[in-house]
């Protein structure tokens, strides 16, 4: 089926060449036929010079595509040879040959070629000035048409390939956002449920009653990550694009979020300046987004002895600052947007039509998020 479909426009492509060979051959055929009936319709008798003369004539009509001009030249040359013989051609293959230069050549050219062609039909009597005017008038039309649906159809091309562009931009977008998304979710949950597991396996020989308490809020942990993957996997399988499986995180859960990394041992504390309101959805979800992420970075890649959230409500803007004093940050504190993390937040950030600075400070390392306030969700 596939080679069916390959060879279709190779099929199409040669079927339209030989209709285009059988038109050329059929209209000097035909120009060919009416110029020899104009020139014996007198009752002239019939003579192998005149019938030789407008057969070369009409053929070189063949050739009008490729070479208009000469072609041109060449029937007005058989029509003179004619005259002087006694003969009345009709001017047939010379008022194709004048329409196909004015169809094929530019515009300067056919029209500086049609005023010696008609002068030297009206000089020979064969036609009168309408004729050549006319086929002239004929041959530009058809170019200006040609030229129109030309770039009609560059236009569609143009426009296909922006269309093309633009779903493979918006493609590209969705599959980043999925793919922050995920990160955030599977980053925190597997971090937070590790440290669960190695603290539970710590004190499970002296402790079993806090182990299993541990065990008990990595399962948690767990069944709320599968939630989140779920609701992503709906999202992608629906053509709804706003269905939601359940309500996306907002900053009134942070406290749930600072508490949840508390009790997996991470001394951290939220503070809050400024008058809290309600935000936009999605200026609330990147600014969580952005705490848990960070969040997780420390609690991959330090031992803090102290953890800050804060949350900075202005009159023009939602500050978030996550700063630790943990020191001995592996590279990929470090390394600053050379992981997924540190990357992914400063996409949401700037998604939100905000910045995001992550640095190493003198005694930790400071996450800042400036995130510009829009309407009240």
């Amino acid at each position: 089926m596939k080679r069916l479909l390959r060879a279709a426009p190779a099929a199409y492509g040669l079927l339209a060449a030989r209709r285009s060979a059988l038109f050329h051959v059929a209209l000097a055929v035909i120009t060919t036929g009416v110029e020899l009936g104009l020139v014996f319709d007198d009752g002239t008798r019939v003579r192998v010079t005149p019938v030789a003369v407008t057969v070369a004539a009409g053929a070189t009509l063949l050739l009008r595509r490729r070479a208009p001009l000469a072609v041109l030249a060449a029937t007005c040359a058989g029509a003179a040879v004619l005259v002087p013989l006694g003969y009345s051609p009709g001017g047939a293959p010379v008022v194709v040959a004048l329409a196909s230069l004015a169809d094929r050549r530019d515009r300067r050219v056919s029209a500086a070629a049609l005023v010696p062609t008609a002068l030297f039909l009206l000089l020979a009597a064969i036609s009168s000035l309408p004729v050549p005017i006319g086929a002239w008038a004929l041959g530009s039309y058809l170019q200006t048409r040609r030229r129109y649906t030309w770039a009609l159809e560059d236009r569609a091309a143009t426009l296909e390939r922006e269309r093309e562009q633009l779903d493979q931009l918006a493609a590209q977008r969705e599959r980043t956002a999925i793919a922050r998304e995920l990160h955030d979710i599977v980053a925190h949950s597997v971090t937070v449920m590790l440290i669960g597991v190695r603290g539970a396996r710590d004190v499970l020989p002296t402790d079993p009653e806090v182990a299993a308490d541990t065990l008990a809020k990595v399962e948690g942990s767990a069944e709320q990550s599968l939630a989140e993957l779920r609701r992503i996997l709906g999202l992608l399988r629906t053509r709804d694009s706003a269905a939601q499986w359940r309500p996306q995180p907002s900053l009134d859960q942070l406290a749930d979020l600072v508490s949840g990394y508390r009790a997996a041992g991470m001394p951290v504390r939220l503070e809050l300046t400024g008058e809290p309101r309600a935000l936009a959805d999605g200026l609330e979800l990147s600014a969580y987004r952005i705490v848990e992420e960070a969040l997780t970075n420390v609690l991959k890649h330090t031992e803090p002895s102290r953890v800050t959230v804060t949350l900075g409500y202005g009159s023009t803007r939602l500050d978030v600052t996550v700063e630790d004093d943990g020191r001995g940050g592996g590279p990929g504190r470090v390394a600053l947007g050379g992981g997924h993390g540190i990357r992914g937040m400063r996409e949401r950030a700037a998604a939100a039509g905000g910045s995001l600075d992550a640095r190493p400070t003198a005694g930790g390392f400071l996450v800042t998020a400036r995130l510009p306030l829009g309407d009240p969700a």
